[in-house]
């Protein structure tokens, strides 16, 4: 498992849309290094599609054909409300 997040893999959370660049980029900071390794590599996988696939999949819009990506999308998607959760407290 990674202990240090490549400066590529932030590189590859800068997207075309601000909303991706915030949803990407804070799971890559806040979870990413204590996630399972496969759920890292699902993750760096999911950032080599479109911004407008992952705009769709991880809005709740649509769902991903890939069972891996189900799952690293599902985890995003829960990071961000129970992160929302926590800074309105």
């Amino acid at each position: 498992m990674d202990t240090v997040i490549p400066p590529q893999l932030r590189w590859a959370c800068r997207r075309g849309m601000l909303e991706l660049d915030v949803l990407l980029g804070n799971y890559l900071e806040e979870a990413y290094l204590y996630v399972t390794e496969t759920d890292q590599i699902h993750f760096v996988k999911l950032l080599d599609c479109n911004d407008q696939e992952l705009f769709m999949w991880l809005t709740g819009k649509e769902t991903p054909e890939q069972p891996e990506f189900v799952d690293i999308v599902g985890k995003i998607r829960h990071h961000a409300k129970v992160r929302k959760h926590s800074a309105s407290l």
